[in-house]
């Protein structure tokens, strides 16, 4: 096993931010010294990389992305070695996938099929959250199996009547069994059943742009269902992670739970937090770009999305990566936004992004890594093997160049998608040596990774509720 020394950086974690050489022997971080201390220079090491004027900070994990997901009559365009290729040249060595079961099939056959998309095919590594289609008793018994594999957490939706929708009663047998065995329940909150009804009056009006997705997918049905999770959780005696958190009034929600000391956490995610209902309503068809569920909101949301980031209501920021393709995808809605393949692309671009914010001072550096990195590994049981640089983690780190400058864009980012929602964007800050359990795979714009090296990460149970 090869041993390296990362000399000279800034150390970031959650919890500190010091001057530190990082000690890796072999897949593993052994430690942390002082620069020119004897523990540093007694160190032999094969490989010495120098972070001089750069921060040393965790590989980023990134708990919500949806690779090869069927979708629509289509698929996401990013398949697992496309995906996992991509999250590694933006700074993310871990991602949280979803497999699905089918409606009348068994959990396993969902997960056993989506083992067999990703084994073999992975730049980095990857877990596994599990997405309830059909709760019915074996489905529920399944569930106590799968969080013995690792597999620990469970999403439903109230949204897409007829795909993937589960009404109250499924969702709280499916909370009260996560309860029971220690899973954690994930729920996509919009009032599916309204919002069909709003599409429906919508298209009969002739109302067909992408802009219209905004317009009845409400934000108001957005808050609605997450107080109606929360009370099912609550009635269940159960946790509750609500994903993709968009609107003001929803947010609201969570703040009023956790006041109360609900175990209710929310993730949102850059596209809230940097697009709006202003890029829905584009020109022509190019709103359809930017089609995504829950939807972009008007701007004024993202000051209380900001504010629940630093007052840690809003816990984890997660991409919701499901890109789709503008030519030959996104054109399938035209003449009809509800047919539009709702997904944005985004696992390249979240670490620099939450960086930018650091630049622009909505957060601050720990707290960039507490939402990238820290806090999605705890909660879904990976710490502190992942999200943090300590002796005894996997050696999953990055150097990050803070003072870099760059232009987002589809024509250099690595994703397999043809546009970049975020298309000429000026960022600060850009991974510069990415290492995954110890090996190399990105350095200085050369990605040294392959298919493959990436391993599943079985995971423990969410590590707040302990």
């Amino acid at each position: 096993m090869s041993r390296t020394v990362i000399r000279g950086g800034t150390v970031i974690t959650a919890a500190d931010e010091l001057l530190a050489d990082v000690l890796i022997d072999g897949e593993q971080v052994v430690g942390l010294a002082l620069p020119g201390s004897s523990l540093s220079g007694s160190f032999t090491a094969d490989t010495v990389l120098d972070a001089t004027g750069k921060y040393v900070i965790p590989g980023g994990v990134d708990a919500h992305t949806h690779m090869e997901m069927p979708f629509g009559g289509t698929f996401a365009s990013d398949t697992f070695e496309t995906g996992t290729r991509a999250a590694a040249w933006g700074g993310t060595t871990t991602i949280i996938d979803f497999p699905i079961q089918t409606v009348g099939g068994c959990l396993r056959e969902g997960l056993d099929a989506w083992h067999a998309k990703a084994e073999g095919n992975c730049a980095i590594d990857y877990g596994f959250h599990m997405i309830l289609s059909d709760v019915t008793d074996s489905s529920l018994k399944e569930m106590e199996a799968l969080v013995g594999e690792g597999v620990t957490s469970f999403k439903l939706f109230m949204a897409y009547p007829g795909v993937f929708y589960s009404d109250d009663g499924r969702i709280l047998r499916a909370m009260q069994k996560a309860g029971d065995v220690g899973g954690l329940i994930m729920i996509h909150t919009e009032n599916g059943i309204a919002i069909d009804v709003l599409v429906e009056q919508a298209l009969a009006r002739g109302h067909t742009d992408p802009r219209y997705h905004g317009d009845v997918r409400h934000a108001l049905l957005e808050a609605e269902a997450t107080h109606r999770a929360i009370q099912l959780a609550r009635v269940a005696g159960a946790p509750l992670y609500v994903v993709h958190l968009s609107a003001t009034e929803a947010l609201a929600e969570i703040a009023h739970a956790r006041e109360l000391g609900v175990n209710a956490f929310a993730e949102t995610c850059p596209q809230y937090l940097f697009l709006s209902t202003d890029d829905l309503a584009r020109p022509g068809f190019e709103g359809a770009k930017y089609v995504c569920s829950t939807p972009l909101r008007p701007v004024e949301h993202q000051a209380a999305l900001w504010r629940g980031l630093r007052n840690d209501d809003l816990s984890v920021v997660s991409t919701d990566h499901c890109p789709f393709c503008f030519k030959g995808q996104k054109e399938m809605g035209i003449g009809d936004f509800s047919k539009i393949p709702n997904g944005l692309p985004g696992v390249e671009t979240r670490m620099d992004l939450l960086h930018q914010a650091v630049v622009e001072g909505h957060i601050g550096r720990r707290r960039w890594i507490e939402l990238a990195c820290a806090t999605p590994a705890r909660m879904f049981g990976m710490y502190p093997r992942k999200g943090t640089i300590a002796p005894g983690s996997d050696a999953d780190v990055v150097i990050y160049d803070p003072a870099a400058r760059r232009t987002l864009s589809a024509t250099t980012h690595h994703m397999a998608v043809d546009y970049s929602p975020y298309e000429g964007k000026e960022t600060v800050g850009r991974a510069e040596t990415v290492l995954s359990r110890g090996r190399v795979i990105v350095d200085r714009g050369e990605y040294l990774g392959s298919a493959g090296h990436g391993r599943f990460v079985p995971r423990g149970t969410c590590q707040y509720l302990r």
